[in-house]
C-alpha cells in the first residue's frame, strides 16, 4: 500500500477558511530589522514567535534580571506562607548599593508590597536586595534560587549572579528567556501583574514614575513590564501590550543605544506585530476534515479529524497563501478504532513554514469475515472501496439465513 496524498478533500474546507478570514495583504515586509542587539516578539495565546533577532545569545540583561527577582518573590507570596504585609529588614548593603533606588533606609522594617513596588516601578536595586535577604538571607543564596527557578521555567540561557542585574561577566539573559520569563508573569500571577500598569511610587516623600515608556499608548495598551541599562547591556525593554481584539503581545528587546531609540523601536515593533498578524482557528476541534478508504471492513470509508482546533497566528500573506494536504498510508486496513492515528494533516505557508498535526479516526469500523473478506477484497481491487459496502450488505444477508 502507497503513501497517498490528498488535497481535493481539503479544497472546500479551506476555501471557506480563506472566506471567513479574508484580509488585506500586508502593506510591511514579512520580515522586520531591528537596530537592537536581540529582539524577540511573542503572540501569548498561540505562543508564536513572530520576530526573532539573535533569541537565544546570552546577554548583559541589566535590570531586565529583576524580573526574575520579582516572579520569585510573586511565587513566595503564592507558595511559601507569605504575605504582602510581612516585613523585611533593609540591611546596610541594600541600602548602600548604588544605581537606581527606591531609598529605602537602614534598619527599616519595609512591607514586601512597598518592595515590590520599588523594584518594578522605581527599579530599585535597594528594595531587590531587601527581598533577596529576606527570602534567602543573602543575595547568593537567592541567586541560587533565581538559577533553580530559571530552568523549571525553561530559560536555558540565563544565568544569575545577583538580584538586580548590576554588572558581572557571568551574569546572562537572552531576549527568548526574557520574553519568556514575562510571559510566564503575566500568566501565572495575574493577582499582581497590575503593578507593572503603575504609572507612579511614592516613597520617603520622593516621587518616582514608572520607567516603562511605553505606558500611556493610545492605540494599544501596554501595561508591563520593565526598562534596562547598564554600560555593558546597552538599553533593553521588555514589554506586554493588548489591543482592541484582546491579543497579547510580549516583546523583547536587549542592547540599542539611548532611551529615544529604545521607546521607537519598542513601539514600532509592537505596531508592526498587531499590523501585520492575526490569530486564527483554521480548524475546531473534532471538524471531520474528509474520508480515507478502508480494506476489507465494514464501512467503506473512515472519516478523519484533528483532536485539537488548529489556531495559528500567522502573517496576512501566509494566511492567504497557504494550502493542506492530508498524508496517510492507504487503504487504512480494518478493524479501525475511533480516535486511532491514521495520518497526518500537513500545513504549508510562503514562508517556508511546514506544520504537522495527527489525524485521527472519527468511527470505528469493524472488519469483514469469511466469504465477505474474499468477495469484498476483489470488488476494491476492480471497482474500487464504494464497491465494500455491498460486500457488507451481503455478508449481513449470509448471517441472518
Amino acid at each position: 500500500m502507497k503513501n497517498r496524498t490528498i488535497t481535493a478533500i481539503f479544497g472546500a474546507v479551506f476555501a471557506a477558511v480563506f472566506v471567513a478570514y479574508a484580509a488585506p495583504a500586508a502593506t510591511a515586509q514579512d520580515a522586520l530589522s531591528t537596530p537592537a542587539r536581540a529582539a524577540v516578539l511573542i503572540e501569548l495565546e498561540t505562543d508564536t514567535t513572530i520576530l526573532a533577532k539573535n533569541p537565544h545569545t546570552p546577554l548583559p540583561p541589566a535590570s531586565l534580571s529583576k524580573l526574575a527577582t520579582i516572579y520569585a518573590a510573586f511565587k513566595a507570596l503564592d507558595s511559601e506562607g507569605y504575605s504582602l504585609d510581612d516585613t523585611f529588614l533593609v540591611s546596610e548593603k541594600a541600602w548602600r548599593t548604588g544605581g537606581s533606588k527606591m531609598f529605602v533606609e537602614v534598619g527599616k522594617q519595609v512591607r514586601i508590597e512597598d518592595l515590590l513596588r520599588g523594584v518594578i516601578v522605581s527599579s530599585g536595586n535597594d528594595a531587590s536586595i531587601v527581598i533577596a535577604e529576606g527570602l534567602d538571607g543573602d543575595e547568593d543564596a537567592f541567586a541560587a534560587r533565581l538559577n533553580t527557578t530559571a530552568a523549571e521555567l525553561g530559560l536555558q540561557n540565563s544565568e544569575f549572579r545577583n538580584a538586580t542585574g548590576l554588572p558581572d561577566p557571568r551574569h546572562r539573559m537572552s531576549a527568548y528567556d526574557v520574553a519568556l520569563l514575562s510571559e510566564r508573569l503575566v500568566e501565572d500571577f495575574p493577582q499582581y501583574y497590575g503593578y507593572f500598569a503603575e504609572p507612579e511610587f511614592r516613597w520617603s516623600n520622593i516621587r518616582q514614575s514608572n520607567r516603562n515608556p511605553l505606558l500611556g499608548l493610545n492605540d494599544i495598551t501596554v501595561d508591563g513590564l520593565k526598562t534596562g541599562h547598564t554600560n555593558a547591556a546597552g538599553y533593553g525593554l521588555a514589554a506586554s501590550a493588548i489591543n482592541e481584539d484582546g491579543r497579547r503581545l510580549v516583546l523583547a528587546i536587549l542592547g540599542l543605544d539611548s532611551t529615544g531609540q529604545r521607546r521607537q523601536e519598542a513601539e514600532r515593533i509592537l505596531k508592526w506585530g498587531f499590523r501585520n498578524f492575526a490569530t486564527h482557528t483554521l480548524l475546531e476541534a473534532d471538524e471531520v476534515l474528509g474520508d480515507a478508504p478502508v480494506w476489507l471492513g465494514r464501512d467503506a470509508y473512515v472519516s478523519l479529524k484533528v483532536e485539537e482546533p488548529v489556531r495559528l497566528t500567522l502573517s496576512h500573506a501566509d494566511l492567504e497563501g497557504m494550502s493542506a494536504t492530508i498524508r496517510y498510508v492507504g487503504p487504512v486496513s480494518a478493524p479501525v478504532v475511533g480516535g486511532q492515528r491514521i495520518g497526518v494533516l500537513e500545513l504549508r505557508f510562503p514562508s517556508g513554514i511546514t506544520l504537522e498535526r495527527d489525524l485521527l479516526a472519527v468511527n470505528s469500523v469493524e472488519p469483514l469475515s469469511g466469504a465477505s473478506r474474499i468477495n469484498a477484497a476483489l470488488r476494491y481491487l476492480v471497482f474500487g472501496p464504494e464497491s465494500v459496502l455491498d460486500a457488507a450488505q451481503q455478508g449481513q444477508g449470509q448471517g441472518q439465513q
